[in-house]
């Protein structure tokens, strides 16, 4: 299987692409990044092997002039939609990471999905005991309705809430038969109760020295349930992205979460 990465030089992509070199049946054939053009794949990514000597390109192009099959985007807000998009309508499977795709470019590529021969995996996050946590909390929120996600990031990351955070809230307030009252704070000090996502108050922490965390605290008569899942390390997310590189040919259309292929 020939795989691209998009955003191949960034702190993800980096990883991405040592993971998809090192994979046993795929074949690393392209790499992106309008930033870091021109220089090879074992300068910015410590990728070893032949793989490391591919040039990063500037331009989505390369991976039409690579016969890509798969193509892994993690950009970030401003070019993801319109990337994963161009990947749609040119005919390759996306596998997209990055967060903060628009309501529009979403609609798009669910369009583009449905009438082109390629298909599409977003994934908010591709940690399994992420994806294992949400899944908890949902069933949780069904029997103890008062709920609130924390969720803690290393402070170089540009987007909050983050993206596992909203489909967190999205999951839960899918699976709780109501959406309790709960206080907003006072006026002296707005913002202080989190911001408010599908009638679930979330809470974003962005401090040095941490990667990827969350909290979901349910709250009941007399107890409280904590479920957290940490991810110390970026290599935490790669048994999910391999699993969406071999998984996204065979889904239909766009498909939002990586649960769909556990």
């Amino acid at each position: 299987m020939r795989i691209g990465v998009v955003g191949a030089a960034g702190r993800m992509g980096s990883e991405v692409c040592r993971a998809v070199a090192a994979a046993d049946g795929l074949d690393l054939v392209a790499a992106v990044d309008p930033a870091r053009g021109g220089r090879t794949l074992g300068e910015l990514a410590g990728v070893g092997g032949g793989a490391g000597e591919l040039v990063v390109a500037d331009d989505l192009e390369v991976l039409t002039e690579a016969a890509v099959d798969v193509a892994v985007e993690f950009t970030g807000p401003t070019s993801v939609g319109a990337n994963l998009c161009w990947l749609l309508d040119h005919g390759i499977h996306a596998v997209v990471g990055a967060t903060g795709v628009s309501a529009q470019d979403l609609d798009v590529a669910r369009a583009l999905a449905a009438d082109g021969p390629a298909n599409a995996l977003l994934a908010p996050n591709f940690a399994l005991g992420a994806v294992l946590l949400m899944r908890f909390a949902a069933d949780a929120a069904r029997h103890l309705p008062h709920v609130e996600v924390v969720e803690l990031h290393h402070d170089r990351k540009v987007d909050a809430p983050s993206g596992t955070a909203l489909r967190t809230a999205e999951l839960i307030a899918d699976a709780r038969d109501s959406t309790p009252e709960v206080p907003l704070g006072d006026d002296d000090h707005p913002g202080a109760r989190g911001t408010v996502h599908h009638g679930v108050h979330v809470h974003s922490v962005r401090l040095p020295g941490l990667v990827a965390h969350q909290e979901v605290i349910l709250g009941g008569e007399g107890q409280t349930l904590t479920l957290r899942h940490d991810s110390y390390d970026r290599s935490s997310f790669m048994p999910g992205v391999l699993l969406a590189v071999r998984g996204v040919a065979e889904l239909d259309g766009l498909v939002i979460g990586l649960e769909h292929l556990l």
